[in-house]
């Protein structure tokens, strides 16, 4: 009897509001304010809205892929605040982060009190307002709000003009605009959406039969593909330039690469490579970080037509290969959503697509392939988001003539929101050169290159639609 009265007390004690119901706002005591010298009673200011907040992964220490440390005599290298940011977000301009520092706006997890609070896995941690040139320390996370990230929308749409095999001028200056580097070793571009990697028989406007055609830059021969991309997701791509790089990269994108050279550099120059992925998901995972170790099998559905990529049981018949992605969440779940980070530590197919659907059951915004079930309950009406202080709800910035219905997120059929943002590898082309006999000490300018290369591409149209009205709720 006893113990059935404290259940329904405890149970009574914890309030769980939802979209529906808002929590009730919180009255206060009317002020006198005086405008025009005239005394009024009312009621009293505002306080600004919460921000969204994004966060940062925990700093990793030194040495940073392709940053220049500060060194100061006397004292042992560091990385500041605003360069850890920089260098996180490295497609936005300087100026942008300078002003969220000068406004007050980046924060940092601290163990102090009486600090602002931000809600993370159900407790409250005191944050603290840092500025630009406090020294990073081992494991410190920042937080920034998404507004850093917003940037304008391109009127172009990021698709390949034309499906022939022989390209204009246009078409021509078009496609060398998605190189992002570009040596006598690799070219690395940033694939559009919609446009296949490798084509074969019914496809002619491939990357590969286009990047023959177009990215030549006096070579013989165009660059060859090392590693592939989805049809529909779009991010960097690497490619080879000539038949060592080709060989050395495609060893370094396998999953059964074995670091064994004489060469410390190049060795840790390999233990350095990853990709690192931003996707928009349904829903938002129960932990907001951890490792996803899932195999993966393929089985052949519509009498061997179709291929689809599943997870492995113990008890099944079809071989199994392993896969593990890495994940971490970037900020709270907003209209249904929430924006993960994702580093996959294997190349399967359609490996991430896979472990968000299956393995945390939450499908990526416009994968129908392997979330439609979740797809056809999700209702991709904006719904409503209320504020914890004073029950308002949060009011949804549409950006003036801007044609939403581009794929975004408010779209009646939104593209597949998975981009490979960020790549680190080695530097193909000075360790090509080390690998023939040519010293560092004879030539000066081999040894001021960087061991390690890194590469961050901006995201496509739609997904930056979505970014911006998302984060438009808590800004």
């Amino acid at each position: 009897m006893w113990k059935t009265i404290t259940k329904r007390y405890v149970w009574l004690g914890v309030r769980h509001y939802s979209r529906i119901y808002p929590p009730p706002p919180v009255r206060a005591e009317p002020v006198i304010r005086v405008s025009n010298n005239v005394a009024r009673l009312g009621c009293p200011k505002e306080p600004p809205k919460p921000r969204q907040l994004l966060s940062l992964p925990p700093f990793p220490g030194l040495p940073l892929p392709r940053k220049n440390t500060v060194t100061v005599h006397g004292q042992p290298p560091h990385i500041t605040a605003i360069s850890w940011v920089k260098y996180y977000f490295d497609e936005v301009r300087g100026n942008v982060i300078q002003s969220h520092f000068n406004k007050g706006l980046v924060q940092m997890e601290c163990s102090h009190t009486g600090d602002s609070l931000v809600e993370k896995e159900g407790q409250l941690k005191s944050m603290r307002k840092i500025e630009h040139s406090e020294v990073m320390e081992v494991g410190d996370r920042v937080y920034v709000p998404v507004s850093v990230v917003e940037s304008r929308i391109s009127k172009r749409f990021d698709t390949i003009p034309s499906g022939t095999l022989h390209p204009n001028a246009d078409e021509i200056q078009y496609l060398q605009r998605l190189v992002k580097y570009k040596d006598w070793a690799i070219i690395v571009l940033n694939k559009p959406p919609k446009l296949p990697v490798k084509g074969h028989l019914p496809i002619h406007n491939s990357m590969d039969a286009l990047a023959a055609a177009a990215l030549s830059y006096g070579y013989d021969e165009g660059p060859k593909l090392v590693h592939r991309l989805d049809r529909e997701s779009s991010g960097l791509i690497v490619m080879g330039r000539t038949k060592e790089s080709v060989d050395h990269l495609h060893w370094l994108f396998s999953d059964y690469k074995e670091v064994n050279s004489q060469y410390k550099a190049w060795n840790d120059a390999c233990e350095a490579t990853y990709q690192r992925y931003w996707a928009l998901v349904i829903g938002c995972p129960k932990e907001k970080e951890g490792l996803i170790c899932a195999p993966l099998s393929k089985v052949l559905l519509n009498d061997g037509k179709t291929e689809r990529v599943i997870l492995a049981h113990q008890s099944g018949f079809e071989p199994a290969q392993e896969a593990i992605t890495e994940y971490r969440v970037l900020g709270p779940m907003i209209n249904g959503c929430s924006w993960l980070e994702l580093r996959p530590h294997t190349s399967r197919k359609h490996q991430i697509r896979v472990h968000c659907a299956e393995a945390l059951g939450t499908p990526i915004v416009g994968d129908y392939k392997y979330g439609w079930f979740v797809h056809q309950r999700w209702k991709q009406m904006p719904r409503v988001d209320y504020e914890q202080t004073t029950g308002k709800p949060y009011k949804l910035r549409r950006p003036e003539r801007l044609d939403v219905q581009k794929g975004s997120v408010l779209s009646k059929v939104p593209l597949l929101h998975l981009h490979c943002r960020e790549m680190v590898l080695p530097n193909i082309a000075k360790f090509l050169q080390v690998f023939n006999g040519k010293s560092e000490y004879q030539d000066p300018e081999l040894s001021s290159n960087p061991d390690v290369l890194r590469f961050v591409g901006s995201m496509p149209s739609h997904m930056k639609i979505s970014w911006n009205l998302m984060s438009s709720y808590l800004v």
